[in-house]
């Protein structure tokens, strides 16, 4: 897979922008994740290979490596790789516990081949993460990926606890978030360099990328989404347009989540929409991104290095308007 195909727009517009060195690095991850998971065989590599043949953004290996700069080199690739590695486990893994037919519009592995073998495949996926990091001894990077991963964990026992549960607040749904989505973004560019500044900066872009997330899902539509409409619904996840939405509309919080079908899932997306909630969720992640690009400024960058880590940002937003 080249660079071009792995990064799909509009975060192309970075590579266009760093075509002196970002494509070709980025095409080393590619190999790198492809040799991560190779020599496995049978059931077990066929499943790894099919999550990272799916594709995706590259967002956070791309962080990794613009944080890193063009000097980053092999320890930058080699921590690119590895975060996009646990990306892959957590996807996988997501896709058994929300019972997914569809990720990127393509089966997912639990469809495929059953939750044990689905559970197995991000285990691996998860393994190879951190042998890669251990195998060079980077001590630094791999505390770094497994605090994220312990983020992630609590970030996803969290949102099962909160399962069904309309009462939750806007608070509790961004504490969330900060763990289960942008916890990744700030090990990304942390990963890349050491700088608080620009670890708000992962954070801030972090949060803008789950709160469009969430009105992807209620807009849909299927084809461009790779998932059901109203997925988060139908998985009994109360996301910030139905939190904004209930305010304008109390009786969205009388609905059985557990009750829903795929057809009624939609109603409540039309009627979440019809409250100018997604507006407003939209207009919020819009000043999490300028908040983001704000921090860059403290951070020592060059002009050109701020300029494409703007871009990445622009393209969280330009991925969903």
């Amino acid at each position: 897979m080249s660079p071009g195909s792995a990064v799909p727009p509009p975060v192309t517009a970075v590579l266009d922008a760093s075509q002196r060195w970002l494509p070709a690095r980025l095409g080393e991850v590619e190999e790198r994740l492809r040799e991560s998971i190779s020599g496995w065989g049978g059931p077990l590599g066929e499943d790894a290979g099919a999550t990272l043949a799916a594709g995706g953004k590259r967002l956070r290996p791309m962080l990794v490596l613009l944080c890193a700069g063009e000097a980053g080199g092999a320890a930058a690739v080699r921590a690119a790789t590895a975060i996009e590695l646990v990306h892959m486990a957590t996807l996988v893994h997501d896709d058994v516990l929300d019972e997914a037919p569809l990720r990127r519009g393509l089966a997912t592995v639990a469809a495929t081949s059953g939750r044990g073998r689905a559970l197995a495949t991000g285990d691996l996926l998860l393994s190879r993460a951190f042998a890669l990091l251990s195998e060079a001894g980077d001590e630094r990077a791999v505390l770094l990926l497994a605090n994220a991963a312990v983020a992630l964990a609590r970030g996803e026992l969290a949102q099962r606890q909160d399962a069904f549960d309309l009462t939750i607040t806007e608070e509790r749904y961004l504490q969330r978030c900060r763990l289960k989505t942008a916890a990744l973004f700030e090990c990304a560019v942390s990963l890349g360099h050491d700088d608080p500044g620009l670890r708000q900066f992962g954070t801030e872009v972090g949060l803008a990328f789950q709160l469009l997330d969430d009105v992807l899902d209620v807009t849909g539509p299927p084809e461009r989404t790779g998932k059901a409409r109203g997925t988060d619904l139908l998985d009994g996840t109360v996301n910030l347009p139905l939190i904004v939405a209930a305010e304008q509309d109390p009786t969205l919080r009388e609905i059985d989540l557990r009750g829903l079908d795929a057809g009624s899932a939609e109603e409540v997306c039309e009627r979440i929409a019809a409250t100018g909630a997604l507006g407003t969720v939209r207009a919020r992640a819009l000043d999490l991104v300028a908040a983001g690009k704000r921090t860059l400024g403290a951070t020592g960058f060059g002009a050109e290095q701020r300029r494409l880590l703007e871009l990445v940002a622009d393209g969280v937003v330009q991925r969903y308007s």
